[in-house]
């Protein structure tokens, strides 16, 4: 039988290549759908499907900006804001681990300093590391 798992679920929702790419573009502040599928390279039905997926979990909202024709831009709810911190966790994984050469972006923080995002415990703000993990059982 397979575990139970919140990794799982949300795999269900954002596990795929075309929605995380998508959603980066939405945080890079691009929000229509012509210029996602540009920037991301991926067809246009694909695109479609990822975003409508996204709009039904409550990750982005589709926001109307003209009437005649109707057109629609994605916007991120506070569950999409969310998935910041997991998308720089991954692109730090990915320029660490997988891009061969510096990084393609580096983001520098408002104090100046390059980001490099890090988990932290959000009571005592010490570095989470598996071996200081202990699972409790609802």
């Amino acid at each position: 039988m397979a575990r139970t798992c919140s990794i799982a679920n949300a795999l269900e929702v954002i596990g795929e290549r075309w929605t995380l790419l998508a959603l980066r573009e939405v945080f890079f502040g691009v929000r229509r759908f012509d210029q996602i599928a540009k920037n991301t390279g991926a067809s246009r039905d694909i695109l479609a499907a990822r975003l409508r997926k996204l709009v039904d979990e409550g990750v982005l909202t589709r926001e109307q900006y003209e009437e005649h024709p109707p057109r629609f831009e994605y916007v991120l709810t506070p569950s999409g804001q969310d998935l910041h911190q997991v998308l720089l966790m991954l692109m730090d994984w990915g320029d660490r681990h997988v891009t061969q050469g510096p990084p393609p972006i580096v983001w520098e923080h408002s104090c100046g300093a390059v980001v490099r995002p890090e988990a932290v415990c959000a009571h005592c703000r010490e570095t989470i590391r598996p071996e200081d993990m202990a699972r409790q059982l609802p």
